[in-house]
């Protein structure tokens, strides 16, 4: 069982605390199921899982009440919250849970009415899912290369390009895109639009393999003719949409680092409390211990980062751009060194498929570099922190 005390910090209402107990509970009696087969059949599964979730109600906090979602905004803390627990018992359910809110994301926020009313619901629902497409060959962290264009053509956009490493490419039903509307370079003249599956001219060209498998591809747009209606927010102002959106969920990120991180530490004390070792447990040795002592710091100070960052978002500033890359940084970093020494100390057993710190061990590593690479957000933490110096 996993140390709940951190629910009692003041970050948190009551609200969270049910929220949490809801969906452990949930968890517990659903999750084995729903992913019995993520290595045979992972698009069912991915479909399953989102069904799963909106029948019961939590992806409704992927979206706002706007769009049928089951609080007025976007409440980082319960995202975060959501991704954490679910993280502790499948990084597949996680990522399921998280694409909804991504991919929705820029709707959500700079979403109009009929945008909205017409995508939201049937995320909440789970009844559609949603992908978002940043990414290219050549423009991953540096956003402001981007070489996908949309250029207007009357009452409609034609969108050429292509995306790559993108989630839930293949099983999405609308897919947020970012394509350059001016050739002005830079961030400047990125805008955002909304691209249903089943557009003529969008194709998904590839689909790509990874050591901890989840649905990621390519897209490849020719020719894709899509209505002006189509554009989300202001034409020219998609990096800022992006940015935004990011803003909102790469605390997140964190969030299911943790999770990883915290399922990594109590399978370590549940098998170094049985192990037989030297006439006795292998979790009385004195360096076992030392050991189990620097995973629950690490551990608890990334919660105190994550939940740091998400109170923040929620009660306190409309940009939370230093916290949550400091949080994020932090999380997956320590999540990493935790489920490290989590198969370090299961011998054996830590590298034999089958068991849960093997597969975490595959499992946290992309955390470190999809939504910023640990590398970009030190750079984001120190330039954050000069302008705050500055100011």
């Amino acid at each position: 069982m996993s140390e709940k005390t951190y629910l009692h910090w003041p970050f948190f209402e009551a609200h969270h605390r049910d929220l949490e107990a809801t969906l452990e509970q949930w968890a517990c009696e659903h999750m084995t199921a729903l992913v019995a087969n993520e290595h045979d059949d992972l698009d069912g599964t991915c479909r399953r899982l989102v069904q799963a979730l909106g029948e019961a109600g939590f992806t409704g906090y992927a979206v706002p009440a706007s769009g049928g979602g089951n609080l007025d905004k976007l409440d980082v803390r319960c995202l975060c919250l959501i991704r954490e627990t679910l993280a502790r018992h499948s990084a597949l359910a996680d990522f399921a849970f998280a694409m909804q809110g991504l991919g929705s994301g820029p709707i959500s926020l700079f979403g109009n009415n009929q945008q909205q009313s017409r995508y939201l619901p049937r995320v909440a629902a789970g009844e559609q899912i949603s992908a978002f497409a940043l990414s290219e060959p050549n423009a991953g962290s540096d956003v402001a290369a981007m070489a996908c264009v949309a250029q207007r053509d009357g009452d409609e956009f034609i969108l050429n390009g292509t995306k790559t490493w993108i989630s839930n490419a293949g099983i999405a039903d609308f897919y947020t895109v970012f394509a350059r509307t001016d050739d002005s370079g830079g961030a400047r003249g990125i805008s955002c639009f909304i691209v249903d599956a089943n557009t003529p001219g969008f194709e998904v060209t590839e689909r790509i393999d990874l050591v901890a498998p989840h649905p990621l591809g390519t897209l490849e747009f020719t020719h894709c003719r899509i209505p002006a209606t189509q554009q989300v927010g202001i034409e020219g102002k998609g990096f800022g949409i992006a940015m935004a959106t990011l803003d909102v969920f790469r605390s997140t990120v964190a969030a299911a680092a943790l999770g990883m991180a915290r399922r990594a530490l109590d399978e370590t004390l549940d098998y170094t409390n049985v192990r037989e070792m030297f006439g006795g447990k292998l979790g009385d040795l004195q360096l076992v211990q030392a050991k189990i002592g620097e995973m629950a710091l690490g551990v608890d100070a990334s919660a105190l980062l994550v939940y740091r960052a998400a109170w923040t978002k929620d009660c306190a500033a409309e940009r939370v751009t230093r916290e949550a890359a400091m949080a994020k940084y932090h999380a997956t970093e320590t999540a990493q060194q935790v489920i490290d020494a989590a198969v370090q100390l299961h011998g054996g057993k830590g590298v034999t498929k089958g068991y849960i710190v093997e597969s975490l061990y595959r499992d946290i590593r992309a955390l470190r570099i999809y939504e910023g690479a640990s590398e970009v957000q030190t750079t984001i933490i120190a330039s954050q922190t000069a302008l705050n110096h500055r100011s």
